[in-house]
């Protein structure tokens, strides 16, 4: 049986090449292929700065520590995200204060945000779920209004648009992912974009542990310019190779939008109707880059989620369950967090394949079995 894939990365010949360019120039970390990346990921997300590092998770540790979010402080955070949005906001020595979602779109209910300010609330992770952007003009509003930070998970979101702004020009802050099963990867690492100059020169030095000049502001000086470490940093680098890679994805970024679009629009044609599987819904102000293809299996149909994957499984497609409620995990229990819509949605979501390497038979493929698992049925 020819198995469909849930995700794969969407590589060509470039990306063999620029990777082995990079390692035979001998700049494979903190150089100008690095150098390059940034400044285009940073243009691409309407910013004047970008900061390339190992990965969402490390960025959002770098973003939050580099604000002095920690001991006392209180973060609102949706708990239907991949566990790292929460674990972050753990590792800065913050609390996590979850928020419930918007039933519709599986994003933050800015609403909710607003009933769980308290005393202590300092700031608001704002996170886009599965490529579709969240209320992020809201969110601001609120925490303007408390005097509050803002940060965007933007992990799933590069290349969607808010209003017609690209993700990253809206929040003051904005951190991505560039795993593998992100739109645009390196294998691993991830993006910081702003557009304070003092605070992107900051994280740099930090993801160098500290270090006053980069390795590539270094080699351009003369031998008797010497770095200073003025505060303790981390190592939280993106390499040049990865950024090599980068750059050509993102060449190709508008292609694979496209591509993830076409799919996206034919799975929603063929389940707009379906009596029990409800596709995804998409505000009019937004676009997503369908990161991520999830459908809701509704409780009055004939089978329950876990049973129509189990099926998906066996017809050789592969399949996720949707975002889990973080609240639910063993770490955060005790925080006695009780979030209806998030954990109706953590138990009947599932996602579908979706890469930009999927043909339309493939797509097809997948329909086909979901209407023929219900009709068996």
């Amino acid at each position: 049986m020819v198995k469909v894939a849930f995700s794969r990365p969407y590589f060509g010949p470039e990306e063999e090449l620029a990777a082995a360019a990079t390692i035979r120039s001998g700049w494979v970390a903190g150089g100008p292929r690095l150098d390059e990346f940034e400044s285009r990921f940073a243009a691409l997300c309407g910013t004047k700065y970008a900061i390339g590092v190992s990965s969402w998770t490390t960025g959002a540790f770098l973003v939050l520590s580099a604000l002095g979010l920690g001991r006392d402080d209180e973060i609102i955070v949706p708990s239907l995200t991949f566990i790292a949005s929460v674990n972050v906001v753990v590792h800065a020595g913050a609390r996590p204060v979850f928020a419930d979602i918007d039933p519709q779109t599986y994003n933050v209910d800015p609403d909710d945000i607003g009933r769980k300010v308290g005393p202590r609330t300092r700031a608001i992770l704002a996170i886009d779920q599965l490529g579709l952007p969240c209320e992020i003009d809201r969110i601001v509003e609120i925490a303007d209004k408390h005097g509050l930070i803002v940060v965007q998970d933007a992990a799933c979101s590069i290349g969607s648009l808010f209003r017609g702004r690209p993700m990253g020009a809206v929040a003051p802050t904005a951190v991505f992912s560039l795993h593998a099963r992100k739109v645009v990867t390196t294998g691993e690492g991830g993006m910081i974009v702003t557009n304070d100059g003092d605070f992107a020169a900051r994280l740099r030095r930090l993801r160098h542990q500290g270090m006053s000049l980069s390795d590539y502001e270094r080699h351009g000086a003369s031998p008797t310019t010497f770095e200073t470490y003025p505060e303790i940093g981390y190592n939280f680098r993106l390499t040049d190779i990865q950024a090599a890679v980068g750059l050509c994805q993102l060449d190709r970024l508008q292609d694979m939008l496209d591509r993830r679009r076409r799919v996206a629009d034919r799975y929603r044609s063929a389940l707009d109707s379906h009596p029990f599987i409800s596709p995804p819904f998409v505000p009019a102000h937004v676009t997503p880059n369908w990161q991520s293809f999830q459908v809701r299996v509704r409780p009055a149909g004939l089978l329950g989620r876990n049973e129509v994957m189990e099926a998906l499984h066996l017809s050789g497609i592969a399949t996720r369950r949707g975002v889990m409620a973080s609240h639910l995990e063993l770490p955060y229990r005790m925080l006695g967090a009780r979030l209806p819509h998030t954990e109706l949605a953590a138990l009947e979501c599932m996602q579908l394949p979706m890469h930009a390497g999927m043909s339309e038979a493939e797509a097809d493929r997948v329909i086909d079995a979901l209407c023929g698992i219900y009709a068996n049925a």
